[in-house]
């Protein structure tokens, strides 16, 4: 099938240059979004602006969802008459959003009853990967879904990953989300440890980054400045990925851990750290959360 209408709903940060993207691969684009911004912004980029998720989907032959909580996926799609009843038949859905595992279900089912296909696909690699084309998609649904989204996908990211059924790609992504937010804090308990104990920056993150404690989280959330160039700390932890958002990825996680009977400790932890951090201050990058561990020392 020749995907040559996509309908996208959530024209935010992420969304936005994912459907810019999706422009300029070629695709008619049409767009829906809450805000004025964010539909003034998608409209330069070439995105037609609709004023619906209903209308976002008409005719299209894909439609692309990344929204913020399960909550706004289930009000867009999952409501009666809604957007998936209006795509072409056949058609396909990627949920792009990172949500839970269980409303992501809900939403296979809801487009698989409709004859649709359907993916979940949550992402990694923030806003400059959706801007720079080159996200990581983690996805689930079926292989035929899967090689009917490819070019759609390839227009907006660099790595797929394939990890199972329905809700597969939430799980991988609140597993992938809970290492992240634990490493994290982890760092920035290990700067003020160290600097209690008399050890430069520096020199704890040259041993660091060359040891066996070496991680992503080091060098993409390094928690002082001076350190990485660009990092979040060196412009007033102006974030990156904001506290508030990871706070959401690990309630995700302890979510799951719930329903599945799994106990969380090192990932409880985090979300404690995080998410007590995020109420006050969660517009700030999450590497700012090492405030709060000086807070508590």
């Amino acid at each position: 099938m020749t995907m040559s209408v996509i309908g996208f709903v959530g024209l935010g940060n992420m969304g936005g240059p994912m459907a810019a993207n999706l422009v300029k691969a070629g695709y008619d684009v049409q767009g829906f979004d809450l805000g004025e911004e964010a539909k003034a912004a998608a409209a330069r980029a070439g995105v037609t602006v609709v004023s619906s998720a209903d209308e976002a989907a008409e005719g299209a032959d894909t439609l692309v969802t990344m929204l913020p909580k399960g909550d706004h996926v289930r009000s867009v799609l999952l409501g009666d008459g809604g957007p998936l009843t209006r795509l072409k038949p056949g058609g396909l859905v990627i949920d792009a959003s990172s949500i839970d595992v269980a409303t992501s279900r809900d939403v296979h089912a809801a487009a698989t009853e409709l004859g649709l296909q359907v993916l979940d696909a949550p992402v990694s690699g923030g806003v400059a990967g959706a801007t720079g084309g080159t996200l990581t998609f983690m996805i689930g649904g079926s292989a035929d879904a899967l090689a009917a989204a490819g070019p759609v996908l390839d227009a907006m990211g660099s790595k797929f990953f394939h990890v199972g059924d329905a809700g597969a790609g939430q799980a991988v992504k609140a597993c992938n989300q809970m290492v992240v937010g634990a490493s994290l804090v982890a760092v920035a308990e290990a700067f003020v440890l160290a600097e209690q104990l008399g050890v430069s920056n520096q020199n704890l993150f040259d041993v660091l980054s060359t040891s066996s404690g070496n991680c992503w989280a080091l060098h993409n959330f390094t928690p002082r400045p001076g350190l990485v160039e660009g990092s979040a700390a060196d412009n007033g932890y102006a974030p990156k990925f904001a506290a508030g958002l990871l706070a959401k990825d690990l309630g995700l996680a302890a979510a799951a851990a719930a329903d599945t009977g799994v106990e969380l400790v090192v990932g409880r932890g985090a979300l404690d750290q995080v998410g007590k951090f995020a109420e006050t201050d969660g517009g700030l990058d999450s590497s700012a959360v090492i405030r709060a561990v000086e807070v508590r020392s």
